[in-house]
């Protein structure tokens, strides 16, 4: 049986494509990207130009995950706005075409970073890289949710209430071998949770910089893309997802900086990553700081207990990769209680 993740109908596209995406033309080819572990995604290729095929996987999925519909509203209403996104041309919602809801967006022809230390850039560059980073996450944060008809994009009260308790739900829902660490972290973080401070912003849910696409000669970030986990929520989880990344194991597996020594490098450190970011926006300096951080942990370990559990059951989008990230979930899980008690 043909594993509907690693495969398109392409004849199914083209004629679907042929009939409603103005400008297009055959023959038409795929390669699937190797990135994309939620979402299958794949490069289309016309004499004319590429596009970006991004669907929903196939078979029984837990609620509200792999929302391919969210992720083409979100940035089709941030084209304009100072955060970069790439265009975007159509969504099916008719799952017969091939076998589930997809979006088309434009392809961009630009640079991604999946190893922080980008060693093929010079020191000025990497600097220069992390500071745009660090730019537009300030810009996405500073979005006027009404003004671009999103403020109904998530619902209101706790961010932080309600991601514990729908990654609790979740991580339940698709677990497999019992993660002590796991079960402590939940616990700790509804007993800790911070009051709320007003702040309800746009959040992409998944910022790093292996997300982001730069320019092939330059260090501006051309478009931010998987917004997948973005809703309306606290921009702090954002700023502290950044921070997580960077305490992975450095190369491309982990895509950390842990051990790195960042001056030599040009990098940032955690502390003038978060200043020039408060900055930006003219925020003071951030309490509870390390609340922020463990839930980026916390997420993440239930993400990738969901991604291990879709290689179990036979429709991961890269079965092979899943089942070696799926090994992290402890790792993240003891990450995320160091970060509460530090």
């Amino acid at each position: 049986m043909t594993n509907e993740t690693q495969t398109l109908d392409l004849e199914a596209v083209g004629r679907y494509l042929t009939q409603h995406l103005q400008g297009f033309s055959g023959p038409l080819s795929a390669r699937k990207f190797e990135t994309g572990q939620s979402n299958p995604t794949f490069l289309l290729m016309t004499p004319e130009r590429n596009y970006v095929l991004r669907r929903k996987p196939p078979g029984t999925l837990l609620k509200s995950a792999h929302a391919v519909d969210r992720e083409f509203r979100v940035q089709k209403a941030l084209a304009g706005t100072d955060v970069p996104v790439a265009k975007m041309h159509l969504l099916c919602e008719d799952d017969s075409v091939i076998g589930s809801m997809f979006y088309i967006m434009e392809h961009m022809d630009g640079r991604n970073f999946n190893d922080p230390t980008m060693p093929d850039v010079t020191n000025d560059g990497r600097g220069a890289v992390i500071d745009d980073m660090n730019r537009v996450l300030a810009a996405l944060h500073m979005v006027d949710i009404e003004a671009v008809g999103l403020s109904d994009y998530g619902p209101p009260g706790s961010y932080f209430q309600r991601q514990v308790e729908r990654w609790s739900k979740q991580y339940r829902a698709s677990e497999t071998d019992p993660v002590p660490a796991m079960n402590e972290l939940m616990r700790l973080l509804v007993e800790r949770m911070p009051e709320e401070d007003g702040q309800r912003t746009l959040v992409h849910g998944d910022y790093r910089l292996d997300n982001m696409i730069f320019e092939k000669g330059g260090t501006g970030c051309l478009a931010v893309l998987d917004w997948e986990l973005s809703t309306i929520g606290h921009p702090f989880a954002d700023l502290a997802s950044v921070i997580m990344q960077w305490q992975m194991p450095p190369g491309r597996e982990g895509r950390g900086l842990a051990g790195v020594d960042r001056q030599a490098l040009g990098l940032p450190s955690d502390a003038e990553f978060i200043a020039r970011y408060c900055e930006r926006r003219g925020l003071p300096e951030i309490e509870n700081f390390g609340f922020y951080l463990s839930f980026c942990f916390f997420r993440m370990a239930a993400i990738i207990q969901g991604v291990l559990k879709r290689a179990l059951d036979g429709n991961a989008s890269n079965p092979e990769r899943a089942m070696k990230i799926g090994q992290y979930v402890p790792v993240f899980a003891d990450h995320g209680l160091r970060a509460l008690s530090e």
